[in-house]
């Protein structure tokens, strides 16, 4: 269906209060600069606000009700929570009820917007691209499902853009995006397979299964030249974490390895996150308490940052999991459910990563982590 036609069919209730700001959304903003994270307490999931200094520490500025529920335990997912790139949105799932929530950030404060179903069972990952959003359902058979950002920034359903995972009980961790827009990924654990859709006029097509490189396919995030760098848990086992690069190709092979399971000697690397500039790619490492650095070449093949695969310390036991970068690309968070904390860092020049501080006080049940 043409894109023009969906819009007209979806937001014709909506155009004459939506045209005196007709894409003022999409700009760039210079608001305050945050992090959010959101509880996924069972009862009532609420987003965490805290705000940012100029050095990068965080300060708790408020939490704000989701109105749904959460799981009240980890999701074991990458991207629990979206926040739109002029930062003026945030997006955040309710795993235990079943439903998406959508927020107007003012002055860096979550308003809530509207809560809708989110096209299945156990919402645990979330995709943005332009006016396109794609969530991840992990229960029941699974499968993901597309909706559109209207002008009047809300969302709506698009018909026939569900598609279903490899199969059912795939232990799915995250869907994202490719830098274009015009792919969509989804890691499985239990398969060991890698999920590509081809995005049609907003519509899902797909799925094209391939096998991961490594075993357990985990979080993944794209360099600037669209590498699909992928972290590799391996069943948890000790020091023996990997990471791969691929290409994504349209022809046969749509999956080609350019790094294959480069050994970062840690243990249950989950969560990937691309540096701004492209040049850095960093996974947190739940089983040793790290984050391993890697360095991007032009054609996506990945080096270790440091020899023994730690570029940074979380403390002992604190087992990180979410990680992100702010939208300056000056600092680098990394949420560690397991002792309540949010550990900050400077990103050097040359990839090393400088402690800075962390915040205490974050629920254990914890979930996503964005920054502006």
């Amino acid at each position: 269906m043409n894109r023009m036609l969906i819009v007209i069919s979806l937001l014709a209730v909506t155009a004459a209060s939506a045209a005196s700001d007709d894409h003022s959304y999409r700009q760039p903003f210079q608001g305050p600069r945050a992090v959010y994270t959101e509880t996924n307490a069972a009862d009532n999931n609420e987003i965490l606000v805290y705000s940012r200094d100029h050095d990068g520490d965080l300060r708790l500025t408020g939490r704000v009700a989701t109105r749904g529920r959460g799981t009240g335990a980890g999701l074991g997912s990458q991207g629990a929570l979206a926040l739109s790139a002029d930062g003026r949105r945030l997006y955040a799932v309710n795993a235990g009820s079943n439903d998406i929530s959508v927020f107007a950030l003012i002055a860096g404060r979550p308003v809530f917007v509207q809560k809708l179903p989110s096209g299945g069972e156990q919402p645990i990952s979330i995709t943005l691209s332009h006016d396109l959003l794609y969530v991840l359902n992990a229960g029941g058979a699974g499968n993901i499902s597309g909706f559109y950002v209207g002008d009047d920034r809300r969302l709506y359903p698009i018909h026939g853009s569900s598609r279903p995972l490899s199969g059912s009980a795939v232990g799915p961790a995250q869907v994202s995006f490719d830098t274009f827009g015009d792919v969509l990924v989804v890691t499985e654990k239990n398969t060991n397979k890698i999920d590509l859709y081809d995005v049609v006029d907003g519509i899902a097509q797909g799925p094209n299964v391939r096998s991961s490189a490594g075993p357990t396919p985990f979080g993944f995030a794209f360099d600037r030249r669209d590498h699909l760098i992928v972290s590799e848990a391996a069943g948890g086992a000790a020091n023996a974490s990997t990471v791969t690069s691929y290409e994504i190709d349209g022809g046969m092979f749509p999956l080609e390895v350019v790094s294959g399971s480069v050994g970062g000697k840690q243990t249950a690397a989950c969560w990937v996150v691309v540096s701004k500039n492209g040049h850095f790619a960093y996974a947190t490492n739940t089983g040793s308490s790290s984050i391993t650095g890697f360095r991007i070449a032009r054609n996506g093949g990945l080096t270790l940052l440091n020899a023994n695969g730690v570029t940074a310390w979380t403390g002992n036991g604190s087992s990180p999991i979410d990680v992100t970068i702010s939208s300056d690309g000056r600092n680098l968070y990394a949420l560690s459910g397991n002792v309540g904390t949010i550990s900050s860092f400077r990103v050097k020049d040359d990839g090393a990563l400088r402690s800075l501080s962390a915040v205490d006080g974050v629920p254990a049940s914890a979930a996503g982590l964005v920054a502006h």
